[in-house]
């Protein structure tokens, strides 16, 4: 049986956030999914998910479907469910100290003021796990909340977009030869 890989893109359900700065974890799964054909749309874990397979690999595109900051409990449920080691998950969400469109890749980490990942490292006990981090700017003159609630500007749209297709072949690389080479190829790139 092929080693199964857990591909997380964090959110918030509802379609008034669906084009806002915080889903942009969503946007990626859901660029993963258009070009894998990976329907994600299986109901379990307390997410949305999609079976699939890539280079050999078995994976699971999954979407926790409770607010941004509840999102521990479908991917603990999921990593549990399934034995995952944490090696085999990686977490994509949005970030606020990066420049719209810029992707950043880690093996691991603190939360980094971000909430989604926070509550997946209390449900998980560990902070030991890869996260890929697609950027959206600074809030200047906005308050955190509404900021990242908020829908990008029409001059933003092109960057953030670039950003979640370059997460998106972040997150391939990843799968298939792993972190080390996801970050030398991701990080040190320019938008």
């Amino acid at each position: 049986m092929a080693e199964l890989k857990l591909v997380v893109g964090l959110g918030n359900p509802g379609p008034e956030y669906a084009e806002t700065r915080h889903n942009l974890g969503f946007k990626v799964i859901e660029a993963l999914d258009e070009r894998l054909g990976v329907a994600v749309t299986k109901q379990k874990f307390g997410a949305r998910v999609g079976d699939g397979y890539f280079q050999g690999c078995k994976l699971m595109l999954l979407k926790p479907w409770q607010f941004m900051n509840r999102s521990g409990q479908a991917v603990a449920t999921a990593v549990g469910f399934y034995k995952l080691d944490l090696a085999d998950l990686i977490v994509v969400t949005d970030d606020l100290a990066l420049e719209p469109g810029r992707v950043r890749v880690r093996a691991k980490g603190s939360a980094g003021g971000h909430n989604g990942l926070a509550d997946i490292i209390a449900k998980l006990g560990s902070d030991e796990f890869a996260r890929c981090r697609v950027g959206v700017g600074a809030c200047s003159g906005w308050r955190q909340v509404d900021y990242v609630l908020g829908k990008p500007a029409p001059e933003e749209k092109p960057l953030i977009n670039d950003g979640i297709l370059r997460a998106r072949d972040a997150v391939l690389c990843w799968l298939e030869a792993g972190i080390g080479t996801a970050m030398n190829d991701f990080n040190s790139s320019q938008v």
